[in-house]
């Protein structure tokens, strides 16, 4: 048992675009509403629950009919724009299934890095958390951009991570397509095996994280290290796991061994 993640209270939780979607890019219905009740349950159990979500790209691909990711920025600014508002209306469907009230925050790196957008963003965190409110966050993809400088995050990992700084986690969770860290490429090789704990982040650890992940998502298993990094400078723990089974969160929250735990 990991005594240390039982007791957290406030918990920041990432999931991919990868754990939201099926194979053909499509919005994972049966998946949100079980993620609005697992997330209800623990806020109704006193935990304090920050959301931090992609798929508005994926659900913009699939109203505009793609089922490909745009390579064209304008266009990628477009689909997830009309993907945002989307998102947004299905989180709140099935949020209010379990009358749990959410808040959406989008951000931009720029509003870490300045002093008073940074305050204004966390007193907006502690507001929200005060009235049981869960804030659901993603950066501001229709202007955070890479030809503007010092604007984009790059992934919702290195944001949930930053998230989890702002708001002072105990707890990052990060859902994905894999278990967690391996000695290798599980897909590439049976003999592979789970890291269950690690203590330092060293050069030899980020070795291991491969390539990037999903044709959907931005990140890879690097992005999920570099975050636990970050994370873990600040004193909050990691745990990188799969999103395939969404109850996994409950067990993980109980401090069960599941995925990879990056201590803090």
């Amino acid at each position: 048992m990991r005594s240390t993640i039982e007791a957290a209270k406030r918990i920041v939780v990432k999931i991919g675009t990868s754990s939201l979607t099926h194979e053909n890019g499509k919005v994972d219905l049966d998946k949100m509403e079980k993620l609005a009740r697992v997330l209800t349950d623990l806020n109704n159990s006193g935990k304090e629950i920050i959301l931090v979500s992609s798929g508005a790209i994926g659900a913009g691909m699939q109203r505009i009919g793609r089922n490909k990711r745009p390579e064209d920025l304008p266009l990628r600014q477009a689909t997830a724009a009309i993907g945002q508002a989307i998102l947004m209306k299905m989180y709140q469907k099935f949020f209010d299934e379990y009358n749990q009230v959410i808040a959406q925050i989008l951000l931009t790196k720029d509003v870490m890095e300045d002093s008073i957008k940074k305050n204004n963003a966390k007193n907006t965190f502690e507001t929200l958390m005060e009235l049981g409110v869960i804030p659901i966050i993603n950066e501001n993809d229709c202007i955070s951009t890479a030809q503007i400088e010092g604007y984009r995050f790059g992934d919702n990992d290195t944001l949930s991570a930053t998230v989890a700084e702002l708001v002072g986690a105990d707890l990052l969770v990060l859902l994905t397509d894999i278990d967690g860290l391996y000695t290798s490429n599980p897909k590439e090789n049976s003999e592979a095996v789970l890291i269950q704990e690690i203590d330092e982040i060293t050069p030899e650890v980020k070795s291991l994280a491969g390539g990037a992940g999903s044709r959907l998502g931005t990140g890879g298993m690097i992005t999920k290290i570099l975050a636990a990094e970050i994370a873990k400078a600040c004193g909050t723990q990691t745990v990188v796991a799969s999103g395939e089974h969404i109850e996994v969160l409950r067990d993980i929250v109980r401090g069960e061994a599941i995925g990879t735990w990056f201590k803090a």
